[in-house]
């Protein structure tokens, strides 16, 4: 029996770069295959082939033993494979069944839009695969997780056999991992059949059946869990052993650089999302925040780097008030900013890579002379950082939103770890970056520690939480409910107050 799917001799070339290099690949029926490499290893470029979104320079696509040509992501659809994208391609504003309808809409006599059809499709389609998701909701109402739950149903309503999830669990906490992978094996066992693209060595070793690992473009080995290790997955990925097990000293916590009392922050919806939050940081150590998605986290970080003012409270950092003071004041101040959302609040995606690098110091020397920009010397420090910080980009001259999203992540690193600071913010610092890069990153937040810079670290991570932290501050419902030494606690025991446990028995 044929395998449902097969790439074969994949080549794809962009200027300057050899993005894929004969790559075949199988996909059986009924299996999850797992497309494992770095950032930039041209597993997204892959896909991106397959669904249509490139067309290859040489090779050829076959699915169900037939080949096939593929122009378009339609030409796609038709043959049954569909694609869910790292960054979600969703309308905030339209409700669940008007994205899921979107470009194959259901009509009635008179060209009028079928909603209740089509909601009473992906009602079906929710309930056969567990999918749990409301056909009547806003899209900008829904957690990360129940989003991407609605690209799948997009997939399922288009009939599609063969499901590409890319990067799947980037932006995932760790339940709603473990509920997407449950999803993932009832699709399987529902006849379909799934690659997913991940640099997350655990999640492949548990939840693939198949494993091919991509380096510099090029399949290097293919494996099952049952055969193989981390180690010997992250060697094949980066081409040399990797250190997966973080060996520092203890810290030398010196004097407070940042102090928060009593901190009230609103979200976007005008609601408490963190209610009288009181800490401190000290230079020299790294304070953990763990805590599961949407427990305040996201708007305490941006309180603390002017990107919202607080209702009430007090922040200071290195004994001057910045509780409502502007990004680059606080920046001006020796701050540093590693953001959740790279996109969003990192970067300006159609600038170069270059300018993004000088974004909070282009208007100073060296870079600016009076009102002028320097290119030049732009120029000659963005090469710099390229190569300190091993960022895969054909020139620093393209725009920065062309490069993959652990290079644009990459790209934020290496511009705030590039001047001098006293405090970090390390927002999701390793979010959607390859197990190489999350070593060189974890050994670089330590390096800023042992400079004596003070680092609050967030993250949904819970190992990194507890590898890299000296102190652990747990979020819930917008409170901070414990501060715990790290070497002095467990994972179990930090997962059971990030559940609440603790502010529940307490009344």
């Amino acid at each position: 029996m044929s395998p449902i799917l097969e790439l074969r001799g994949i080549t794809k070339r962009f200027p300057g770069v050899l993005a894929n290099d004969h790559i075949d690949l199988t996909l059986e029926q009924g299996e999850i295959h797992a497309l494992l490499g770095e950032n930039g290893a041209g597993k997204t470029t892959l896909m991106n082939i397959l669904y249509g979104l490139y067309s290859p320079d040489e090779g050829e696509i076959f699915v169900r033993g037939e080949k096939i040509e593929v122009r378009s992501p339609s030409d796609s659809i038709k043959a049954g494979v569909g694609m869910v994208h790292q960054h979600f391609m969703l309308v905030p504003v339209f409700t669940v069944t008007e994205n899921v309808m979107l470009g194959d809409e259901i009509t009635r006599m008179g060209g009028f839009l079928n909603r209740r059809a089509a909601a009473e499709r992906i009602r079906a389609i929710s309930d056969q695969y567990h999918l749990e998701v409301n056909p009547d909701a806003y899209v900008r109402d829904l957690p990360v997780g129940v989003q991407q739950r609605v690209e799948i149903i997009k997939l399922l309503y288009r009939e599609a056999d063969i499901l590409i999830l890319d990067e799947p669990t980037a932006v995932l906490t760790p339940q709603e991992v473990d509920e997407l992978f449950t999803i993932m094996r009832s699709l399987v066992e529902h006849g379909k059949s799934i690659i997913f693209i991940t640099h997350k060595l655990r999640e492949v070793l548990e939840f693939a059946d198949r494993i091919t690992v991509i380096r510099g473009g090029k399949v290097v080995g293919a494996t099952t869990p049952q055969e193989a290790d981390q180690n010997q997955l992250a060697a094949m990925m980066v081409g040399r052993a990797v250190d997966l097990h973080l060996e520092k000293a203890p810290a030398q916590p010196q004097d407070v650089v940042l102090q928060v009392e009593d901190l009230v922050v609103l979200d976007d919806a005008e609601q408490v999302a963190v209610n009288q939050v009181s800490f401190e940081v000290r230079a020299g150590e790294i304070l953990g925040v763990a805590g599961v998605q949407g427990n305040g986290q996201t708007e305490l970080v941006r309180a603390l780097t002017g990107l919202t003012n607080p209702v009430s409270g007090r922040v200071t950092l290195l004994g001057q008030d910045i509780t409502t003071a502007s990004p680059r004041e606080i920046t001006e101040l020796g701050s540093a900013h590693i953001p959740e959302d790279r996109q969003r609040d990192g970067l300006v995606l159609t600038a170069t890579v270059a300018d993004n690098f000088v974004l909070n110091t282009y208007y100073r020397p060296p870079f600016a002379r009076g009102v002028w920009l320097q290119e030049e010397k732009v120029l000659e420090t963005a090469e710099e950082i390229i190569e300190k910080f091993d960022v895969r980009t054909p020139s620093a001259l393209i725009p920065v939103g062309s490069l993959s999203g652990g290079n644009q992540q990459k790209v934020i690193v290496g511009r705030e770890f590039s001047r001098p600071i006293k405090f970090l913010v390390a927002s999701q610092p390793t979010r959607g970056l390859d197990v190489g890069s999350i070593e060189y990153i974890h050994h670089r937040l330590i390096e800023k520690r042992d400079d004596g810079c003070a680092v609050l670290l967030v993250s949904t991570e819970l190992d990194e939480i507890m590898e890299l932290s000296d102190r652990i501050a747990v979020m819930y419902r917008g409170k901070m409910i414990a501060i715990v030494d790290a070497a002095q606690t467990t994972k179990e025991e930090v997962g059971l107050l990030m559940a609440g446990v603790v502010a529940q028995s307490g009344g």
